[in-house]
């Protein structure tokens, strides 16, 4: 069975995101060489990139015209948009997960091949979460306290136990935590 790993940037204060959709300034915050590389050695472990329908749509709009290392590697893998509304992908190498999003993601792990990993997707997040689906989070910690936004983690009906894999300091102040679910 694959696993399923989370990556996001997160601010102190929890927030993936500002206050409008997409308001992503913050990250300038951390990127740098070292997020880069850790972008593509991550990036050598994905099987599948999942996302839900807004986070691919924003993803798709950036990505399939960027240019680079990132994007090159962003592009070329193979990813799957859970969702309801849509009816096709027109970023390459996409494929639509229809229905319900839990069970097709149960489906999703079940098949042969390297790591699923989701990037953004907040909302499909706490449903996986939740039905106990995710099996890793690599939170890369901006030092930016927001004030509000969108938070990350959704409210969930239970706990959710983690345990501290690693902590990776990087020169612009940031962290990447790497946790596994289940503590």
């Amino acid at each position: 069975m694959r696993r399923l790993v989370v990556w996001n940037v997160m601010t102190l204060d929890g927030y993936f995101e500002g206050k409008s959709p997409w308001d992503l300034g913050f990250l300038e915050t951390i990127w740098g060489d070292e997020l880069e590389a850790f972008s593509l050695e991550q990036g050598r472990e994905i099987g599948t990139l999942l996302f839900g329908r807004r986070t691919y749509e924003g993803m798709a709009s950036h990505w399939a015209t960027a240019t680079g290392a990132v994007a090159d590697m962003m592009n070329s893998v193979e990813k799957a948009v859970a969702t309801r509304t849509l009816d096709k992908a027109t970023w390459n190498n996409t494929r639509l997960l229809k229905g319900d999003a839990v069970e097709a993601v149960r489906g999703l792990k079940a098949e042969d091949g390297k790591d699923i990993y989701v990037f953004g997707s907040a909302d499909l997040l706490a449903s996986l979460l939740s039905a106990r689906l995710v099996d890793g989070y690599r939170v890369c910690v901006s030092p930016v306290v927001l004030g509000g936004g969108n938070p990350l983690f959704k409210p969930q009906d239970q706990q959710v136990k983690m345990r501290l894999e690693s902590a990776r300091p990087l020169k612009t102040g940031g962290v990447i935590l790497t946790y596994a679910v289940g503590g």
